[in-house]
């Protein structure tokens, strides 16, 4: 039997690194977040080989052990394991032999939440597998202890939920693990507009988001003021993304995330960088009106909005740059399993 999963990718419209703690455990924390066409995918395949196998075609990675063996955190294909780990210790079940094997459509630290939602998916083919009774409010959270606490991966929370939910979402995050999904009915026609004006540009870079979290937590923990106070704002910012959104103010799109892009780049250091600094000028004089930097921040994707017909002029100008737009769509869906008898 081959059991599948699939779970999208996200991107973050306002509210970004409110969702990490110790900032969302004391003062709260809310993000309004989008799926996109963009998806992790995972497969279980049972065998009778003896042999627990784990691949990742995107990365070329691949490693066997025998199914007697304790599978160690080797640094490679960690977030296979530890999941298999985490289900294992929880959930013991008997295998003579199974091949895990996962792809993303997009590279790692490309800030559009590819390591949780992949932890999400991996998550979902052994739910399919073992007929596991999680909802979903259980397996994003079960995402985030696997990635955050068995793994120590430092980042937030909105992630593995809105690979789990999917849609559009404005995420609440408290103390005690505590997060509240509220999904968002956006009509269709802004929705189609948003779609159309917002452009996903890859800066050909990655990084490592993990130093930058762990800045932003030092931060909070040292009461740095500058830092919390843009914290407060992004928060502010995830509140009028959520009325411009549905009451169709699209043409206020635009100024809400120049003004998150502003307040970002107090929270840490390394959020933007002069490289980063001139493609977003270059974006809005060639007609956008805002933008961000997707994640934590110091490359991968970047988002602009481009109002009226200034995409075109806004895709030419970034076509003359190293990097590439990215084709995408929203989607309404997350984490999705099912089962192929071979």
């Amino acid at each position: 039997m081959i059991y599948r999963s699939k779970a999208p990718l996200r991107i973050g419209l306002a509210g970004g690194g409110t969702d990490v703690s110790p900032y969302s455990d004391l003062y709260g924390g809310a993000i309004l977040n989008v799926t996109v066409s963009l998806s992790a995918y995972a497969n279980i395949q049972t065998t009778n080989d003896g042999k627990l196998t784990f691949q990742a075609f995107d990365r070329n990675e691949f490693e066997s052990y025998s199914i007697e063996e304790p599978i160690p955190l080797t640094g490679t294909l960690d977030l296979l394991k530890g999941v298999y780990n985490r289900i294992q210790q929880d959930y013991t079940f008997v295998t003579k032999g199974l091949k895990l094997s996962t792809f993303v459509d997009a590279p790692a630290g490309s800030g559009l939440g590819t390591s949780s939602t992949l932890v999400v998916a991996i998550l979902g083919a052994f739910v399919e597998m073992l007929k596991l009774p999680l909802g979903d409010y259980d397996i994003a959270h079960y995402a985030y202890e696997i990635e955050r606490k068995d793994l120590q991966l430092a980042g937030g929370r909105q992630d593995q939920y809105a690979a789990t939910f999917g849609g559009v979402n404005y995420m609440e995050f408290f103390a005690d693990d505590k997060v509240i999904v509220n999904p968002l009915r956006i009509r269709n026609e802004y929705m189609q507009e948003l779609e159309n004006n917002l452009l996903l540009f890859y800066t050909a870079t990655s990084r490592e988001s993990a130093t930058i979290i762990k800045e932003q937590q030092k931060n909070v923990n040292q009461k740095n003021e500058k830092s919390i106070d843009a914290m407060h704002k992004l928060k502010e910012q995830a509140q009028q993304m959520k009325e411009a959104m549905l009451k169709g103010k699209l043409n206020q799109i635009g100024e809400i995330l120049d003004y998150g892009f502003i307040q970002k780049r107090k929270m840490a250091e390394n959020i933007s960088n002069n490289s980063l600094d001139a493609l977003y000028e270059i974006a809005k004089k060639a007609g956008a009106t805002g933008g961000k930097i997707s994640g934590a921040g110091g490359g991968g994707f970047m988002i602009f909005y481009c109002p009226a017909n200034t995409r075109f002029n806004v895709i030419e100008a970034l076509g003359k740059l190293e990097g590439k737009i990215k084709p995408y769509s929203f989607t309404k869906h997350g984490l999705q399993t099912w089962t192929v008898e071979e």
